[in-house]
């Protein structure tokens, strides 16, 4: 009898560093230059001073942002380094405790005592392929990429500056701010939706609800701006 294997597609979104520093700068470039034009408007008419405000607003988000994102790089990268080094030196100083630790891993795994004293002798032949095991499964470690930091800073400064001209772009062509406000509400509450609906399916979560959630902190962010401004205004 023949035998038919039907091979099961599995639909994953995999979420990467590039991804993630996208959806860091994209979720603040879009609610902080947001909250910030709501407020002006509530304060000023003029959507020139608004522009101006808002220009500054991106250029400095964007280098603090991108900044941020160099240093937790820099920082991921010298604590790999770090440990990778310390595993290297307990490999040389105490390779029975080491083989210990990696029979531990593979006895979690369900594997009898046999396998796990032959798989961690084996392993030790290596000390490469050793030090790289107990690196990604004793400490949880993987090896970062090259020039992460640079990188991560470019994306996540980027991201920013494309999230802030998003509700920025209609006070460009709307001289009363308050009007532009408007059209900067709508174009922006589109924006949160289909970036909260993307980003929660990235990271798996419910998509309609993770597009809600972003939607509703990019919202309550701008009413408060605008609230505060008119508020202290009391116009």
């Amino acid at each position: 009898m023949a035998v038919h294997l039907i091979m099961h597609p599995e639909q994953h979104l995999k979420s990467s560093d590039t991804i993630r520093d996208i959806v860091i700068g994209m979720s603040d470039g879009l609610t902080v230059p947001f909250a910030l034009a709501a407020g002006l408007s509530g304060a000023i008419n003029s959507s020139g001073i608004v522009i101006t405000a808002g220009i500054a607003e991106i250029v400095a988000g964007s280098i603090a942002m991108g900044l941020g994102g160099f240093l937790a790089g820099r920082t991921e990268a010298e604590h790999y380094a770090a440990e990778l080094q310390r595993e290297y030196d307990e490999v040389e100083r105490v390779p029975e405790q080491e083989k210990a630790e990696v029979k531990e891993v593979f006895a979690s795994f369900g594997l009898s005592e046999q396998l796990q004293t032959q798989v961690a002798d084996e392993m030790a032949k290596d000390k490469d392929k050793w030090v790289d095991f107990m690196m990604r499964y004793e400490l949880g470690l993987e090896k970062p990429l090259a020039n992460r930091a640079t990188q991560s800073a470019i994306t996540i400064g980027l991201s920013y500056v494309v999230g802030g001209i998003i509700p920025l772009s209609p006070y460009f062509f709307e001289a009363n701010s308050q009007t532009a406000l408007v059209y900067s509400c709508v174009i922006t509450m589109i924006c949160l939706f289909v970036f909260g609906y993307f980003k929660s399916k990235v990271t798996g979560q419910p998509p309609i609800a993770g597009a809600f959630k972003v939607l509703v902190i990019g919202a309550l962010a701008a009413a408060a701006a605008f609230g505060m401004a008119k508020l202290i205004t009391g116009k």
